[in-house]
C-alpha cells in the first residue's frame, strides 16, 4: 500500500447506496415500502434469550476472546448435535463478533496478501471479496470449485446454503471439494449460516463425517445466530473446525480485543440449548415464503434454485435493475442481482424477513 493509499482505496463502492433512488421510490407507495431487499430479521428475540441477556448484565469484568467454559460447551454440543460434528474440543470453536466481521478480516488474519488467492463462489455474498481486497489478495470466482487453479490459492470459500440463490451443495459435492482442497494444501472455510433454514433439501456442513471423514483437518465453517435466533442485533457468531487454524486465529484476536459481550455469550448459550424457538421461527419464513412465491409466479416470476436460506432468487429474465425499478412503483424494495457478481444480472433477491403483515401487502401488490 501506497503512503497515500487508504484500505478504503481497496474497496468496491458500497453495493447498497445505489439502491437509495428506489427505496425512495418505494417509500412513496401510500400503503408504505414493503422492504424485501436485506435479510434482516424482524421478529422478536426469543424471551429465554432476552432473560439470560439481562440476567447477565451485571458484568462490569472484561470478557474474554476465547468465551466462558460455558460456551464452549454450548459450541462443541450443539456442533456434535446439529452438525453431527465428532471430536471437537474447546479447541476446536471461537466465538466471534458477527460473521461478517469474521469474513471480512479472516484472510488478513491469516496473513494472505498479494500473490495468495482468494476463492468463492461466481454468485456469492460480497463481503468475501471484500475480505480478499482488505488483504490485498488475489481473487478468484468459481462454478465448480474443482475446476480452480490451485496455484497460490490459499483460501476457498464455500457457502452452502447460498446466499443469494439459495442452493445447497450435496454431501456428495462436498466431500469431493475436501478431498480436493486437502490434496492441494487450500483451507476451505464453509459459510453455513443459513443451515437450518433448508427448505426442500437438508443442509449438511462441512464438519460431518459424510463430508470430511474422522478428521477437520483444513476445515473450517462459520455460523451465525442472526438468523436462526433473531440475534442480529447481538452480533453473535461462532466458527467451529481445525485446531491447528483456529489456534493462532485465537491468539490474534486476543491482541485485536475482538471479543463478543459477555451478556451476548450468556444469551448465546440459552439460544444453542433450545430448538423450540429455532422451530418457531424456521415455521415464520416457511409460510412467508410460500406467501410470496406464490405471489410472484403469478405475476411472471420464475424461481430458480431458493431450496433453503432466506431469499427467492427470482427473476422475469430481463435485466435486474429494470425488475427492481418495476417493484418499486409498487412499493417493494428487492435487491438487484448483480449485488452478488455479474452473474446474476438478470435476477433480483427477495428477503423473507418481512412482518407477515408486509408480506401479505407484497402479494397483493404483485397479484
Amino acid at each position: 500500500m501506497s503512503a497515500t493509499e487508504a484500505p478504503v482505496d481497496r474497496l468496491p463502492v458500497f453495493p447498497w447506496d445505489r439502491l437509495e433512488p428506489y427505496k425512495a421510490t418505494a417509500a412513496a407507495h401510500p400503503d408504505g415500502i414493503v422492504d424485501l431487499s436485506v435479510g434482516t430479521p424482524v421478529d422478536p428475540v426469543p424471551d429465554l434469550i432476552q432473560k439470560a441477556l439481562v440476567a447477565a448484565a451485571d458484568s462490569p469484568g472484561y470478557p474474554t476472546v476465547w468465551g466462558t467454559p460455558q460456551l464452549r460447551d454450548a459450541l462443541t454440543g450443539w456442533c456434535a448435535r446439529r452438525l453431527g460434528a465428532k471430536g471437537l474440543t474447546h479447541k476446536g470453536v471461537l466465538p466471534v463478533v458477527g460473521s461478517k466481521e469474521f469474513v471480512a478480516w479472516l484472510p488478513t488474519q491469516l496473513g494472505l496478501g498479494p500473490g495468495d488467492k482468494v476463492a468463492y463462489p461466481r454468485l456469492a455474498y460480497p463481503t468475501y471479496e471484500v475480505g480478499a481486497r482488505l488483504a490485498r489478495a488475489e481473487y478468484v470466482t468459481y462454478d465448480n470449485p474443482l475446476d480452480l487453479d490451485p496455484t497460490g490459492l490459499r483460501l476457498l470459500w464455500l457457502n452452502s446454503p447460498s446466499n443469494p440463490t439459495g442452493r445447497v451443495l450435496s454431501r456428495a459435492e462436498l466431500a469431493e471439494t475436501v478431498a480436493w482442497a486437502r490434496a492441494h494444501g487450500v483451507l476451505v472455510v464453509s459459510d453455513e449460516c443459513y443451515l437450518e433454514l433448508g427448505w426442500e433439501a437438508d443442509p449438511v456442513s462441512v464438519l460431518h463425517p459424510d463430508v470430511c471423514g474422522d478428521s477437520h483437518q483444513g476445515l473450517v465453517a462459520v455460523h451465525s445466530l442472526s438468523k436462526r435466533s433473531n440475534l442480529a442485533g447481538y452480533r453473535a457468531a461462532f466458527v467451529a473446525g481445525d485446531e491447528a487454524v483456529l489456534g493462532p486465529l485465537l491468539q490474534l484476536r486476543k491482541h485485536g480485543g475482538m471479543m463478543t459481550s459477555a451478556p451476548t455469550q450468556a444469551a448465546v448459550v440459552a439460544a444453542l440449548s433450545d430448538d423450540t424457538h429455532v422451530e418457531e421461527q424456521r415455521a415464520r419464513y416457511l409460510a412467508r415464503r410460500a406467501t410470496l412465491r406464490t405471489a410472484l409466479e403469478a405475476a411472471g416470476f420464475r424461481i430458480d434454485h431458493s431450496e433453503a436460506s432466506l431469499y427467492l432468487w427470482a427473476t422475469r429474465d430481463e435485466p435486474c435493475w429494470d425488475t427492481v425499478a418495476h417493484l418499486a412503483t409498487l412499493g417493494i424494495l428487492a435487491a438487484p442481482g448483480d449485488f452478488y457478481g455479474e452473474a446474476g444480472a438478470r435476477h433480483i433477491r427477495i428477503a423473507l424477513t418481512a412482518t407477515d403483515n408486509r408480506v401479505a401487502a407484497a402479494a397483493t401488490r404483485l397479484t
